[in-house]
């Protein structure tokens, strides 16, 4: 009569072993993710709304010295809606500009206060997320540019919910969606148009919300 040999403790079998590698990769890997995803979520959004605060205190400091601006941006937003005060950089490159929780003036749209479309784009989510919020926007809530020079005031007055990334009828001086035409205007103006993607975690599409210059105050 033969005797069949028992496993050590803690010794696998030749069919559990696999099995047991498998299950330890599996949680391995769900770690490195789950750290991705703090990461993303958390540690560049306390990254980039440090820099932006610091950025904005600095634009701050030399207006309020008259001295030259050793700052990237030129500009601070300000939707008190969202209480949200970040700071705005000329181009909309990630790494650049969006990445570093600042919002972005699209290259060759208006200037604060001009006649035209001022056209700005933010993340909506991570790398500070400036723009998380921006489908909370309503009809009449002020939107503030500030400048060296003066604090120009626009209000909101329309949003296009969803449109496709390339649809660059949002950014001509006289908005107006070349994907939904129903969207925009149709008159020349003082124009203020931002942008972010939607929904929300997903590039897919474009939220536009837009406005109009009402003041401009000077100093």
């Amino acid at each position: 009569m033969k005797v069949r040999r028992r496993s050590a403790p803690g010794s696998l079998s030749g069919r559990a072993r696999p099995l047991w590698v498998a299950a330890e990769c599996a949680v391995t890997l769900g770690l490195v993710l789950l750290l991705f995803v703090a990461h993303q979520l958390w540690w560049t959004n306390r990254q980039a709304q440090e820099g932006a605060a610091r950025e904005v205190a600095a634009l701050e400091r030399a207006w309020a010295h008259g001295g030259p601006a050793h700052a990237q941006a030129y500009a601070v937003l300000v939707i008190p809606r969202l209480q949200l005060r970040v700071p705005v950089a000329e181009g909309v490159g990630r790494a650049e500009v969006l990445d570093k929780g600042y919002v972005g003036h699209y290259p060759g749209t208006a200037r604060p206060g001009r006649p035209g479309n001022l056209a700005l784009a933010g993340h909506r989510t991570t790398h500070g997320e400036p723009f998380r919020h921006l489908d909370r926007l309503e009809t009449g809530d002020e939107v503030r540019v500030e400048t060296r020079d003066a604090v120009h005031t626009y209000v909101v007055d329309r949003t296009l919910p969803q449109t496709a990334p390339g649809d660059g009828g949002v950014l001509r001086p006289v908005p107006r969606s070349d994907v939904r035409p129903s969207y925009g205007y149709r008159e020349p103006g003082h124009y203020l148009t931002l942008t972010t993607c939607t929904p929300a975690y997903t590039s897919t599409y474009r939220l536009v919300v837009w406005g109009k210059l009402r003041s401009v105050r000077l100093g």
